[in-house]
């Protein structure tokens, strides 16, 4: 049972309980829990919109020891739910950081645990799969945490994509360029807007729910679909405007939930992942170079592969090697393509850079 130094608890949707100790702000929180095998980069990851709804444990055994900065960031806040560590570093070695892990989310108003055997946690998920969990540095009554936890809702069939979406629309890089890009926002990454930007493209960023009408009164070369949470399968206003854009016959790139909706908008379904691809080493064949790729992913869902093998208009261009997971698909007869994983790749390796190269030699 909880003490002094051992004062925050996580529960599992099913029964497993740890304890440890608390970080960040104090209190209670809920979602779908999840790892990340990186090394590096939890600050880009704890701030990507891709991670709503879920309570996170960062797999390597430290935590926070090379700080904070305010420019490494993916959105304008912390989007999970909570943090699960093994060793909270107090004393961080960068000496640009500004901050410490623990008060930067003290600020932001996400609570962590610590102290936590995270890799029997992790072996745990991997073995059971993916559920719901409950931290508390508040709540230690575990009927009290149960009917909690029951009460969350799973994230199969949960929509979350127009919660982390811009509201407004907004403009973006270069507004003499020829080559002018419609995005859809469904949570989309910074880091993914500035490889276009470096392109030399002009980027006109719309709200999740936007319909083509609007998109196309930007007059775009081309359009994006952008990655995000939740389950694409519970977003029929986007697989309606993907299949919309399609007849527009121009350039099209999605990223992950983006390749899952231009899946489902092209008559191919969808599932929930057994635990998801999560980090920054997660290695991809392009099939038709032949080359691999060192990949950095983050999905709980994924495009079925038997019900791909169906479709004549679709064409798998990459692999995960790791699970033979489909990671990339193109149309055959339209200039439209997609992949699960983020080439942006922040944190991670810059191997799938190109695939941005390739969009803007579409447009062009």
């Amino acid at each position: 049972m909880p003490n002094k130094s051992n004062n925050a608890i996580l529960l599992l949707e099913d029964g497993n309980l740890f304890y440890g100790k608390v970080f960040g702000k104090p209190g209670t929180a809920l979602g779908e829990i999840c790892f990340n095998t990186g090394m590096t980069g939890y600050q880009e990851v704890f701030t990507d919109p891709s991670y709503s709804g879920q309570v996170l444990i960062m797999n390597n055994v430290h935590i926070g020891n090379y700080g904070v900065k305010d420019f490494d960031v993916e959105s304008d806040s912390i989007k999970i739910k909570g943090l699960i560590a093994r060793n909270l570093e107090s004393d961080f070695s960068r000496y640009q950081a500004n901050d410490s892990l623990d008060s930067y989310l003290i600020k932001q108003n996400i609570l962590g645990i610590y102290d936590v055997d995270t890799r029997s946690l992790v072996s745990h998920i991997r073995e059971k799969g993916a559920m719901n969990c409950i931290i508390s540095s508040e709540i230690f009554d575990l009927e009290v945490l149960k009917n909690t936890l029951d009460a969350c809702p799973h994230m199969d069939g949960l929509e979350l994509a127009s919660t982390v979406s811009t509201q407004i629309e907004y403009d973006l890089g270069d507004v003499s360029s020829p080559i002018k890009v419609s995005v859809l926002d469904f949570g989309i990454k910074k880091n993914i807007l500035s490889c276009l930007v470096e392109r030399g493209v002009h980027l006109r960023v719309h709200p999740a729910k936007t319909d083509i009408f609007r998109l196309k009164e930007f007059n775009p070369s081309g359009y994006f679909i952008s990655n995000g949470p939740g389950d694409p399968s519970a977003m029929p206003y986007a697989i309606e405007t993907v299949k919309n854009i399609l007849e527009e016959y121009k350039p099209v790139f999605g990223i992950c939930l983006g390749h899952q909706l231009l899946a489902l908008a092209n008559g191919i379904d969808t599932f929930k992942m057994h635990h998801g691809h999560r980090g920054l080493n997660h290695p991809v064949i392009n099939l038709k170079t032949g080359i691999c790729e060192i990949t950095t992913q983050n999905h709980g869902f994924g495009v079925n592969p038997d019900s791909i093998s169906r479709n004549s208009k679709i064409e798998v261009t990459h692999i995960n090697l790791n699970d033979n997971s489909i990671e990339g698909i193109k149309l055959v007869d339209k200039p439209v393509f997609s992949v699960q994983y983020h080439p942006e790749a922040t944190p991670g390796p810059h191997d799938s850079r190109y695939l941005f190269d390739n969009f803007i030699s579409l447009m062009k």
